[in-house]
């Protein structure tokens, strides 16, 4: 999280979801088209980890429906539920959100009313 969206985000994003997830190959990552996601930066390590880059049309509002519809869940399920005290605290608290709950337990219709990582195990086994 921070006050304002940089190229420096996305990237340190990238990197702590590729290695949470265990260095996956194969990946594909999709976006807008917003400048942090054009950078040169962002392509060039994209490129080092051999993932292929995705983004939207421009101005297809459809494009990025499944991020679209995380961020509504967060919102309502925590964000406007919530009052943070400081900034710290709304890291852990949407940090707790999105890696306990909405990951583990919340279950998803798209995939038949398993959470995430139950899906996840599914496709595993």
């Amino acid at each position: 999280m921070a006050e304002t969206m940089t190229r420096q985000l996305v990237i340190d994003s990238f990197m702590m979801a590729w290695q949470g997830r265990g260095k996956p190959k194969g990946l594909i990552n999709h976006s807008d088209r917003g400048s942090q996601y054009a950078s040169h930066d962002f392509q060039s390590l994209l490129k080092g980890f051999d993932v292929q880059q995705s983004m939207s049309r421009r101005a297809n509002c459809w494009g990025n429906a499944c991020a679209e519809s995380f961020f509504a869940s967060l919102k309502k399920e925590e964000v406007y539920l919530t009052k943070y005290d400081n900034v710290p605290q709304a890291r852990s608290c949407i940090f707790e959100y999105i890696e306990i709950f909405y990951n583990s337990y919340r279950p998803h219709s798209f995939v038949g009313g398993l959470s995430p990582n139950q899906y996840e195990q599914q496709l595993a086994s």
